[in-house]
């Protein structure tokens, strides 16, 4: 009870918080400031999950193009024979080279109006949208008309404060601190804080830059990484991000919701914190030039509908989740090499958070519980079961410019129970989606093969324009 209190308090302390901070900054601020830019003169290069270039490369009186690509080889030490990779929103494919995400998009604006959408195709057009089973409540394919969309949103800029947004659509999710693009992340392969939590809010988004160093949003939208609504109820939620200095960067998220298909009385709540510090500079230093330092925590449970948050009892069991990851990252030769250090953990009890390994060759979705995935042998999401998680992982990046990154990157992962893709895969006995098998065929007896353990190399070439 005192977990589900806390997380209660957090939330709610936040959401009064923000709200009245900004009305109050609203009200006593009557004029327009336009020549105010929020975060104006500081230098957010060095921050994990942010754009590393200083300004945009093109820039015209109306539109801001962005373009992207994120090519990478991983090379897994139990080479499963049919190459997938399980566990991962990152990297889909082992032991070949694969076109992981192609982005094409960028800003408009004219007299306040603001627009900003970005496309996406490679592997990350199939991985991501299959975590979300929204699209199976009603008809019409919504996980086949947004797959190829990053994010697509517009509204309209108000000149109050140091600027009001307020956007409709398809925008990032802030939670776990990573960035959905891999050329802002210091890791390619994320830990598991921010690989379990979302990328994406479907629904409308505030944004209040209140003063030069600090930014208060606020969420509705339809659910937690969801194109639809599992419910009626939709998803709350908001952001803090405060920079008191150049140096430091402070990030709270806050999420309440039902997400649970069919399940309306089960509410969600999802706290999530980041602490950057850069502890170093000297920019034009031939050796160490910077070293900045992350740490994420987040904790949030369940309630309700046959679960109880952090309380197991006979008939509703425990349903929670608690992680955290920490990485360190050291520039050299002005910025033109790094070496990040890093990991995290994770406690998912219920696994309502886990990215759910495939069943078979065809993972559709359970008939019982369409938030599962269900084939001839389903990874079990059914409550009481319990998952534990931990990953480090190293990366040495050559940035010629800030335009380009070339990465190469050890990852270990740990589970406590079996999880990632072994030797045997986990499409079918010759690793083929066409081979037949189970009952009355030659392979009456195969299984996916998952192991509690895994280790890869990935070589990665993240390019931005």
């Amino acid at each position: 009870m005192k977990q589900k209190l806390l997380l209660k308090i957090i939330f709610f302390t936040f959401l009064t918080w923000s709200l009245s901070y900004c009305f109050q900054c609203f009200s006593q601020q009557k004029d327009s400031i336009k020549s105010q830019i929020p975060f104006e003169g500081m230098d957010q290069t060095w921050q994990n999950g942010s754009d590393r270039r200083d300004t945009a490369t093109v820039v015209t009186k109306y539109f801001t193009p962005t373009a992207m690509l994120d090519i990478n080889t991983t090379y897994s030490f139990a080479n499963p024979i049919d190459n997938t990779v399980v566990g991962s929103t990152a990297v889909a494919r082992n032991n070949e080279m694969s076109l992981s995400s192609a982005n094409f998009g960028g800003e408009l604006n004219y007299k306040n109006a603001r627009a900003h959408f970005v496309t996406q195709f490679g592997t990350r057009s199939s991985v991501v949208p299959r975590n979300d089973l929204s699209p199976y409540r009603g008809q019409y394919q919504l996980a086949d008309v947004y797959k190829y969309l990053a994010e697509a949103n517009a509204g309209y800029h108000f000149d109050k404060l140091y600027g009001i947004n307020v956007d409709f659509g398809m925008f990032m999710s802030y939670i776990g601190l990573n960035s959905y693009y891999q050329p802002e992340n210091w890791e390619y392969q994320s830990s598991f804080t921010s690989d379990n939590t979302p990328w994406f809010f479907n629904g409308v988004r505030a944004q209040f830059f209140v003063t030069r160093k600090l930014k208060i949003e606020a969420w509705l939208i339809n659910g937690w990484q969801s194109y639809g609504m599992f419910n009626k109820m939709p998803g709350f939620g908001g952001n803090i991000t405060y920079c008191p200095k150049e140096y430091i960067k402070i990030v709270t998220n806050n999420y309440y919701g039902s997400d649970a298909a069919g399940i309306p009385s089960r509410k969600r709540i999802h706290s999530d914190n980041s602490f950057l510090l850069r502890y170093f500079k000297n920019k034009n230093s031939k050796k160490i030039s910077q070293a900045a330092f992350s740490f994420t925590g987040d904790i949030g449970d369940e309630n309700g509908g046959g679960v109880s948050g952090f309380n197991s009892t006979a008939n509703t069991p425990a349903q929670y989740f608690v992680s955290w990851m920490v990485y360190n990252r050291v520039w050299f030769c002005k910025n033109r090499f790094a070496w990040t250090l890093g990991g995290g953990f994770m406690n998912n009890p219920g696994r309502y958070l886990v990215l759910a390994p495939t069943g078979d060759a065809s993972p559709l979705p359970n008939p019982n519980n369409p938030t599962q995935t269900f084939g001839s042998h389903p990874f079990d999401m059914s409550t009481g079961t319990q998952f534990k998680a931990w990953d480090c992982s190293t990366n040495i990046d050559w940035m010629p410019n800030q335009s380009i990154t070339f990465r190469i990157e050890y990852v270990h992962r740990e589970s406590s129970v079996p999880y990632f893709a072994g030797p045997g895969g986990v499409t079918s006995p010759d690793g083929y989606s066409t081979t037949a098998f189970g009952p009355g065929t030659q392979y009456p007896n195969w299984k996916p093969d998952l192991v509690k353990t895994e280790d890869r190399i990935i070589v990665a070439i993240l390019f931005r324009l």
